[in-house]
This record gives C-alpha cells, sequence and structure tokens, in this order.
C-alpha cells in the first residue's frame, strides 16, 4: 500500500463507529483506547471499573499450530490511558494452570521470550509499518523490551522505564502495565493514530495466537513486525515538550594486579553523568561525560578454529539504545543476529572504548538520533582518552546515518563515519557509502549497498580495492524459502569504526529450502529440506573456500528440533594458519567433510539445553566436536544454572589437540528488578579461568545499583589456579526526570 493509500485507510479507521473493536470486511482490525478520569491503579487485580464497563479486545487468532483458527485458551485486552501514561492490560485464561511455564525474571532475559508462557504487546507509535515498541511479559512478573528497526530487526536492548505488576486467579493470571508518554516517542500531534498488535504464547500447547493475524511464515516474531498491527485510535497524547533525563552516578573500586610481579591492589573512584534531552517532539539528544561501563556482563568467550575474526555483541547501554537506526546494507546491528552475516558493519561500536579487550577511558560524547518526517537520522561523536599502557593516543570516532522511507516498507540511506588517527602509524580513516532496501508483498526483500573506505583523506581510489558492495534477495516463506547473495570486498576495504571478519572476497551464495507441514500432526509439526553452495574467490579470481551442505530437520509440536547436516568444505591457505599453540597449517589446498547433529530442545522444558555433535575430517586431519549451548536447569523457584561446553578434539599432520571451553551462568532473582549471577569461564586454550560475578537492583525506576566482582586466574602452573587480576566495583546512579 502507497502513503496516500495508507493515509487515507487511517482517515476510514478515524471515522469508524467509536466501538472498541471494529473489523472490516478485509480483516483489517481497528481498535479504540479508552480515556480514563483517574489513573489506574498498578497491582495486578484488574477491579477497576475499567474492567467491568469496557468490552475488551479478545478473539486472539492462531499463528501455530492451526493458523487462522481461535485460539484455544481466551486472552483479554484493555488499552486505556490519562494525561501521563497509556495502559495495557491483560487477563490470560488459563484451564491448564498447573502446565504454565514461567521460570525467569530478570529482565530482557532471552529465555522469557523463548521458554515462558508469555504475553506481547507492540506499540507502532509513529504508524508507519516499520518501526516499533516491543513489551513482553511472563506470569512472574519478569519483563523484557526492545525496539524493532526496519521493520524486522530487533534491538532488546532498549529499556524504557514504565511499571508492571502480574497477579493470579482461578482460572489463569493478569497483567497491568502503565507507560509513560515522557518514556517513549511518537508522533506530532494531540490525536494519535498508531499500530497495535498482541500475542500470547502457551508453552505446553507451543500454541502461538495474536490479535491481528500474522502469517505463519513469521512465527512468533511476526508480531514485532508493524505491518500486521491493529490501527489503534483515540489516545490523546501530550506535547513531549522538552523532556529532559538527567542519569548521573559514582564509583569505586578495587583492584588487584599481578602483572608486574607482586600483587599490587589499588583504590580508585569517579563520577559521571548521562542525559537525555528531546529536542523536538521525534528527534532525542543523548548527551554522557565521562562515560563508564563497569558493570557491563563479561564477554561469553569461544573457540576459534578459523582464520578470521570473531564477533562479539555490543553490550553497552549507551550504544545500544536506537542501534538499529545506524544498520546498513541490510547487516543487523544491536540486534539478535547481529555478527551472523560475513557483510562487514560500517558501524561496529566496540572500536569505541574498547582495544583488544581492554577499556579505553571515554570523555565524553553524544548522540542525535530520531525521525523528521520521512527520514530517519543517527549521529554520533565520542572523544576516548589516551591510553599509554595500551599505546593508543586521544581518539576521535563520528558517525552520520540519513534513510529515508520509500514506498511503503521500503527505504534508501547514506552513512559515513571517521576516525582519528591511532598511536600505530595508521591514518585517520574514513568510511561512507549508500545503501537501499526494498520489501515486496510479504516475505520478499531485496537488500543492497556500496561503500568505500579510505585510509589517507588524500589517497586516490585504488580501482576497487578499498571498496565493497553487496547484493541479496531473501525469500522467507512458510514452505519455501530462498536466499541468493553475490558480496565484495576489497582487500583494503578497512572502515575505522567497523567490522570486517573477511576481506579480500567474492562471495557468491545460494540457500534453498523447501519445509512441507505434515496433514496428520500429531508429533511433527513441520519437516525441513534445505540445501546450499558457497563460493569465495579473492579479487584476482582464485578460488579460496568452497562449501556444500544440506540439511534435514524435524521441528516437533513440542518445539524441539533434529537435525542432520551434511558439510563438503575446500579452503586455500594463501599463508600459514596457526590454529593452536605449537601447531601450524603450511599453505595449500585442502578438501574435507564433516557431519553433525543437533537436537535443540524447546526451552520450556525444566531441563534444556542444544545438543551438537560433529565428526569428519579436518584439513589434512580429522576434528571431533562436542557442544552443550543455550542449557538451563532450574535451582530452585528463584534459581538456575545456563551451562555451556566445548569440546574440540583435532588430530592433524602436524600435531594433536585438545580444547576444552566450560562456563555457567548462575542467577539468583529476588524480584524482577534485582537479581545476582555469576558467569564462571574455563578456557584450556587461553589456560584461564574467569569469573563475572554481578548484583543489579533497580532500587527506583531508571536508577540502579551495581555490585561487581571480576576474578581471572591462570591455570598454566600446577596446583591450585593462580591469580592474575580481580577487581570489586560498586556503583549506583539516579535518574532524574525534568
Amino acid at each position: 500500500m502507497r502513503a496516500g493509500a495508507q493515509a487515507a485507510a487511517d482517515a476510514d479507521a478515524a471515522a469508524a463507529p467509536r466501538e472498541i473493536v471494529t473489523r472490516d470486511e478485509s480483516g483489517r482490525i481497528t481498535i479504540r483506547a479508552v480515556r480514563l478520569d483517574t489513573p489506574l491503579r498498578i497491582d495486578g487485580a484488574l477491579e477497576e471499573p475499567l474492567y467491568r464497563d469496557v468490552q475488551p479486545v479478545s478473539q486472539f487468532i492462531q499463528v501455530e499450530p492451526d493458523a487462522g483458527s481461535a485460539a484455544t485458551e481466551p486472552t483479554d485486552v484493555w488499552l486505556a490511558f490519562d494525561d501521563d501514561r497509556v495502559y495495557v492490560s491483560f487477563r490470560v485464561w488459563d484451564s491448564q494452570m498447573e502446565r504454565l511455564v514461567a521460570t525467569e525474571m530478570r529482565r530482557d532475559n532471552g529465555a522469557i521470550w523463548s521458554g515462558n508462557d508469555i504475553v506481547v504487546f507492540v506499540l507502532d507509535t509513529f504508524n508507519d509499518r516499520r518501526s516499533s515498541l516491543s513489551f513482553t511479559i511472563n506470569a512472574l512478573g519478569g519483563r523484557s523490551d526492545g525496539q524493532v528497526i526496519n521493520e524486522r530487526q530487533f534491538n532488546p536492548d532498549w529499556n524504557p522505564v514504565w511499571n508492571l505488576k502480574t497477579g493470579r486467579f482461578d482460572g489463569g493470571w493478569t497483567v497491568e502495565a502503565a507507560l509513560p508518554f515522557k518514556s517513549f516517542r511518537y508522533g506530532a500531534g494531540a490525536q494519535q493514530v498508531w499500530g497495535f498488535n498482541a500475542m500470547r504464547v502457551k508453552r505446553s500447547k507451543n500454541e502461538i495466537s495474536t490479535v491481528s493475524r500474522v502469517p505463519r511464515a513469521q512465527g512468533q516474531q511476526g508480531v514485532e513486525q508493524p505491518v500486521f498491527a491493529a490501527t489503534l485510535l483515540g489516545i490523546e497524547a501530550p506535547s513531549n515538550g522538552r523532556t529532559l533525563d538527567v542519569k548521573p552516578y559514582v564509583i569505586s573500586d578495587f583492584k588487584t594486579d599481578t602483572a608486574t610481579g607482586a600483587p599490587v591492589t589499588e583504590a580508585h573512584g569517579n563520577y559521571g553523568v548521562d542525559a537525555k534531552y528531546s529536542v523536538t517532539q521525534n528527534l532525542t539528544a543523548d548527551l554522557t561525560y565521562n562515560t563508564d561501563f563497569a558493570q557491563v556482563e563479561a564477554d561469553q568467550q569461544q573457540v576459534n578454529l578459523t582464520r578470521f575474526s570473531l564477533f562479539f555483541p555490543e553490550k553497552r547501554e549507551f550504544f545500544l539504545e536506537n542501534a538499529g537506526i545506524f544498520s546498513f546494507g541490510g547487516v543487523p546491528v544491536g540486534s539478535l543476529n547481529s555478527g551472523t552475516s560475513d557483510a562487514p558493519i560500517l558501524f561496529y561500536s566496540r572500536q569505541i572504548g574498547l582495544d583488544a579487550g581492554r577499556q579505553i577511558p571515554i570523555r565524553g560524547g553524544g548522540r542525535l538520533t530520531g525521525r523528521a518526517g520521512r527520514f530517519t537520522l543517527g549521529m554520533l561523536n565520542i572523544q576516548a582518552d589516551a591510553d599509554p599502557a595500551a599505546g593508543t593516543l586521544a581518539t576521535n570516532f563520528a558517525v552520520a546515518r540519513v534513510k529515508r522511507d520509500l514506498f511503503r516498507r521500503s527505504s534508501v540511506g547514506l552513512v559515513a563515519t571517521h576516525r582519528s588517527a591511532v598511536a600505530d602509524g595508521r591514518a585517520a580513516n574514513v568510511a561512507y557509502g549508500v545503501d537501499g532496501t526494498f520489501a515486496f508483498f510479504q516475505n520478499l526483500q531485496v537488500n543492497s549497498y556500496w561503500a568505500q573506505t579510505r585510509g589517507d583523506l588524500r589517497e586516490a581510489t585504488s580501482e576497487g580495492r578499498d571498496s565493497s558492495y553487496r547484493g541479496q534477495l531473501l525469500y522467507t516463506g512458510d514452505r519455501y524459502g530462498l536466499d541468493v547473495e553475490r558480496l565484495a570486498i576489497g582487500d583494503r576495504f578497512d572502515p575505522g569504526v567497523g567490522f570486517v571478519r573477511r576481506a579480500d572476497m567474492v562471495r557468491d551464495y545460494g540457500q534453498f529450502r523447501f519445509s512441507p507441514r505434515p496433514r496428520r500432526r500429531q508429533r511433527v509439526r513441520k519437516f525441513v529440506y534445505q540445501g546450499s553452495f558457497e563460493h569465495i574467490a579473492n579479487a584476482s579470481g582464485r578460488p579460496d573456500t568452497q562449501r556444500l551442505v544440506g540439511e534435514t530437520a524435524l521441528e516437533f509440536q513440542n518445539a524441539d528440533r533434529l537435525a542432520l547436516n551434511y558439510t563438503r568444505s575446500f579452503e586455500r591457505l594463501p599463508a600459514p594458519f596457526q590454529i593452536a599453540r605449537g601447531v601450524t597449517l603450511p599453505v595449500g589446498t585442502y578438501e574435507f567433510d564433516a557431519w553433525r547433529l543437533n537436537y535443540n530442545m524447546g526451552q520450556q522444558r525444566t531441563v534444556s539445553a542444544n545438543l551438537t555433535v560433529e565428526a569428519g575430517r579436518f584439513y589434512n586431519g580429522r576434528k571431533t566436536t562436542m557442544t552443550v549451548a543455550r542449557g538451563r536447569a532450574p535451582l530452585g523457584r528463584r534459581a538456575s544454572a545456563e551451562p555451556t561446553y566445548s569440546y574440540n578434539r583435532v588430530s592433524l599432520v602436524e600435531g594433536d589437540f585438545t580444547t576444552h571451553l566450560a562456563g555457567t551462568r548462575l542467577t539468583y532473582s529476588m524480584t524482577p528488578l534485582m537479581f545476582a549471577s555469576a558467569l564462571v569461564q574455563f578456557n584450556s586454550g587461553t589456560r584461564t579461568v574467569s569469573t563475572n560475578a554481578r548484583l543489579r537492583w533497580e532500587y527506583q525506576p531508571g536508577s540502579e545499583l551495581f555490585i561487581v566482582y571480576n576474578d581471572e586466574r591462570t591455570t598454566a602452573l600446577s596446583g591450585f589456579p593462580d591469580l592474575a587480576n580481580r577487581a570489586l566495583i560498586v556503583k549506583v546512579n539516579r535518574l532524574f526526570r525534568f
């Protein structure tokens, strides 16, 4: 639907009768919010007149397993507002409360979304059918919130201030949520037209249902795509004016380091402040001074048996909010899928304030993000301090992103990044590019970009060696899927504020999927057959990598998945490759193949994990791999363990080696806003044991206390692991809203 037609449809909806829910002949749903004279008491009891006198939104429609049928369990939703807040309430009827799955209270923990009974509501506050705000709640009051950018890219690290309570009644559970208007942005004018959708997931039945129908191919994520949302009328929003949030912090730490021999313990203290200011109704400025990220959880360690760089996701709050605005060329940034593509990321915020895992002080900076009409804008400027110990100079980082909406679901845009000179002799770096994302029908999408980098502003273009381009065609239907891509990256393409896994390559890729559903669905919900071919050559046309993959899988009604995968590989090593300590593969060509068996247990199970076994040839020898990922086991009502383990046994002509990477995250949740966790990891490759323990307490909305203990020990010597370094950190911040 073109923009004019969309506006006409919205105008027609605005003229609809003042009923709570109306459905037209095409199935389009219009919902009207109710104004309240007095604020709701957020206690989860649903005792106010609203719930007695106002018709709820109900009649949820199944997405899975019987798409288009009525949900098997009733769910009621109320939408209301007053001068300061929007209210969304649920009454979730459940005839099998003894089978209710509610295991997680930590905010933004993935187990809420993937393993618990939940309700979700989504608000498209600009009614642009492209962006939305998502709120997920389970019966314990565990919450997850996030932003959707470009219709499909989800950023789970947007954390607005909002209030929530859950409750239970004889026959189900309840939710009351209050969202201050000051916590999010929306279109101009008092009379608002938004998009809205709600979803319920009943884990014991693996049933997904929504208010406004979502195609089965989109699954659980479909509710977050605003193109499928109902129209929400009636909300009268206050002008955001010049809202100002100020969040100062103070921090104290005690650190012990043995790098110079005898342990040295030092104490430090510091302070800083973050501020958020609404420049206009739709543009927000974020400012930071003396930025500190001590409360951030440690990275999950990885074993790398390739010759290319590993991707570690951003975890620092300042860079996470609105990160999706800076995505380029269809490559996710600040989302659950970040780092899964070979395509480069032009803005990778971990280049700021980090160097080889070491934190570099950040003096301060600012960011401007938001919308101006049909344009989406993102600008960032950060000044990092010098760090003589790391050998870095004071460095400036700048990013500018502009994107314009086209038609109903497409866009074109520009991006530019700059990094000043660094101490290792590298000149200032500039990257710039143009991209386009074009969506057709429900499941067809085209992503494209062209970009170039310069290590010296006076340097001339070097015949494409410093450029990159991509063209990708995606079809993501329920029964059929197709992914065709050409990606080229020059050997001198080096964005100074970006991430490139592999340069000097021209990659041709194709994947086809056939996933029929059986007519009699007693145990199996879907069969999956897919195959892919990948060919990577360098700029001169020499083949460097070829990979042929075939997979067959069963997706069960209980959310388990069993897959068998065969991979045949060709690799050319243009230079010696040190794959492990004391083991180096020589230059040459290698052909090898392997089988992999994978069983993913549905996360609604009491004990769950993803289990993988792989065996086969590997370069000029053999490799056996066993992996336990996304493990979870309860330790009482409020505690859980999330173990992981990776084992690689490799036998090559040049030598044999074995790697072990083991870890677990132990968590105890006192309330949905207070928890303690410890991530303990052992890496045989680096011969270290590390511990990152945190207490996080949101003592009032938007204000937090952190107590963090970090400990790293080496296992290189016999006996108990020797201390390398440790730190105890206490940090407290306070949100002031004006």
